[in-house]
């Protein structure tokens, strides 16, 4: 009879819990195996996720670095124009000497500084200072790799151009020539990769080489992958949140 008793009390405590809300905690331990595997399942799918795609960006960065030029190769051939990206006084020499040499018979040097005006950069290339007389052309407004596409694109199709030979640093070819690809599907580009600065090859016995080639590489799968989508890059607002809300271009300067 105690038995009994102490049984139906327990019952009816129970019922009590459960009528007033209490009693989840009797259900709560068969629910916490399921979520506790869903978790888990979760976080490795998650680990495998970010393994896979640090192993694939590691190998893409391999490629590309290995793919970039580690000496500077004359053109195979001529072009009508030859177009210089800024960003160093060496590419611009490069450029020049290219122009001098016969290679096209115009050059273009896009992304100049508003304040360098023609007299100051022919003084860094006192033997050739006859070509910037005839010869050679200064873009003020590029303020990026996609503003340099789009003013190189406005000069080809005002000179009607078919071909160009493209001088910028090795590191930085990859993206200018995907770039212009993008800008000027129909014109034949001729690389000539500036190769001065950086050994591509030795990325891993310096660590501002290797933070220059990252950088550069990252910025080249971006543009890769934002050129599969848009159309013109003149309107291109992946492009503008890209660089930070810098402008690509700005106004027309005065003429120098």
């Amino acid at each position: 009879m105690m038995f009994r008793a102490q049984r139906t009390a327990n019952t009816s405590t129970l019922e009590a819990s459960e009528a007033f809300g209490w009693g989840w905690a009797a259900h709560a331990n068969h629910d916490n195996p399921t979520r506790k595997s869903w978790l888990l399942r979760c976080f490795f799918a998650g680990f495998c996720s970010s393994v896979a795609a640090i192993i694939i960006g590691f190998f893409g960065f391999i490629g590309f670095v290995y793919s970039l030029d580690r000496f500077e190769q004359s053109p195979q051939t001529r072009a009508d124009g030859i177009v210089v990206l800024t960003g160093g006084a060496q590419r611009i020499d490069d450029a020049i000497d290219l122009l001098a040499k016969g290679y096209a018979n115009r050059l273009l040097i896009s992304g100049v500084n508003e304040r360098t005006n023609r007299e100051q950069i022919s003084r860094l290339n006192p033997g050739q200072r006859h070509l910037f007389n005839c010869c050679v052309d200064l873009d003020y407004r590029a303020r990026n790799t996609i503003g340099n596409a789009i003013e190189i694109r406005r000069w080809t199709e005002r000179n009607r151009f078919a071909s160009l030979i493209v001088v910028t640093s090795n590191y930085h070819m990859p993206r200018a020539l995907v770039e212009l690809e993008h800008a000027l599907p129909k014109i034949q580009k001729i690389p000539y990769s500036v190769a001065a600065t950086i050994d591509p090859h030795n990325w891993w016995h310096s660590f501002g080489t290797t933070r220059v080639l990252f950088s550069e590489y990252v910025k080249f799968v971006a543009v890769w992958v934002r050129t599969r989508f848009e159309r013109d890059p003149e309107y291109s607002a992946a492009a503008k949140i890209m660089s930070g809300g810098a402008p690509m271009m700005i106004a027309d300067p005065t003429t120098r």
